[in-house]
């Protein structure tokens, strides 16, 4: 015979099922929870026996609640994000920022711009620990259990929250050398006689799009060239080795333009449209943003130098993202 659970013993095994609704899966439920998928599995068990109905179906392919599951999570839904706040409004009474911060990051701007910030911002909240997954994949926050986005992209979606950390620019680039063999363009249409190395994308073909800084003229070229990668690092590194004009975000061309291993072309043209123009921060909507997220966001504005790592520094907003 089944000993029958007290309710005050299934506090966190409701939790455990609201996560598994969120996510999707036991793998990233386990991640969010920071236990194993073991646990959640039995956890799930156990509030199934207790309830006396099936609360979870799982296929090979997916996890989905049952309509007890769902009638379920949907009446104590409610209660739960009011503890999470009023937890958080009292751990926010401490000295600083404490727990486990989850940040992913596409791989060149983590590697270049926001691993070497991390040391300073560890030994300034020492009782934060950070977890960074580098991946140009656009992870969804809620399902794969991230706290935090850093994104270099043009718009979020708009179930999260998005911050601006800074402005940013493209830079088209290539060596002394290379010009000094092929020429300068004076224009963007003379990139037609370049080899141009440029970002891959799923159409295969790229055109570069340009805008006067007056503003007054704008101008599409086909462009063509000999390598293209999905990464400007390796872009960068193409580029440096004297192939060829290279599209580049400002934080991969900003450290070889200022030792000189690469200049700058077309300065008289601003590039539209390729790479985004902003640095965000995206977090999942709450009510009260985590101690530990807006200490991560505000070191960021404060440690990424306008005039180095990036193009420039715009005001610091936050609001539902676009």
């Amino acid at each position: 015979m089944t000993k029958t659970r007290r309710l005050e013993d299934l506090w966190s095994h409701i939790h455990c099922l609201g996560v598994l609704a969120d996510t999707g899966s036991f793998t990233a439920a386990a991640r969010r929870l920071q236990i194993s998928k073991a646990s959640v599995s039995q956890r799930i068990v156990e509030l199934e026996q207790a309830a006396g109905v099936p609360l979870v179906r799982r296929t090979t392919r997916s996890v989905g609640l049952t309509e007890a599951g769902q009638t379920l999570v949907d009446q104590t839904a409610a209660a739960y994000s009011r503890i999470e706040e009023g937890f958080s409004a009292v751990r926010n009474l401490s000295e600083g920022p404490r727990g486990v911060l989850s940040v992913t990051a596409p791989v060149a701007l983590g590697r270049q711009v926001i691993a070497p910030l991390i040391p300073g911002f560890l030994k300034r909240f020492p009782d934060v620990r950070i977890q960074l997954e580098l991946s140009d994949h656009l992870a969804s926050l809620a399902t794969e259990g991230f706290d935090l986005a850093i994104r270099h992209v043009a718009g979020v979606p708009d179930t999260h929250v998005a911050s601006v950390i800074c402005e940013t620019r493209s830079v088209l680039a290539a060596t002394p050398e290379y010009l000094a063999t092929h020429g300068t363009p004076k224009t963007p249409l003379d990139l037609a006689g370049h080899n141009c190395l440029h970002y891959l994308r799923r159409s295969g073909s790229a055109t570069w799009s340009f805008e006067s800084l007056e503003g007054d003229k704008r101008v599409a070229v086909p462009v063509r060239g000999s390598f293209t990668a999905n990464n400007s690092e390796v872009l960068r590194e193409v580029a440096a080795g004297s192939l060829g004009i290279a599209l580049l975000p400002d934080f991969s061309a900003n450290p070889a333009l200022r030792s000189g291993e690469l200049v700058e072309v077309l300065r008289g043209w601003r590039v539209v449209g390729d790479y985004a123009e902003r640095l965000y921060a995206v977090r999942p909507y709450t009510p009260r943003v985590p101690l530990t997220v807006s200490s991560f966001v505000g070191y960021l504005r404060e440690e990424i130098p306008a005039s180095e790592a990036l193009g420039g520094r715009s005001e610091a907003t936050e609001g539902p993202a676009s």
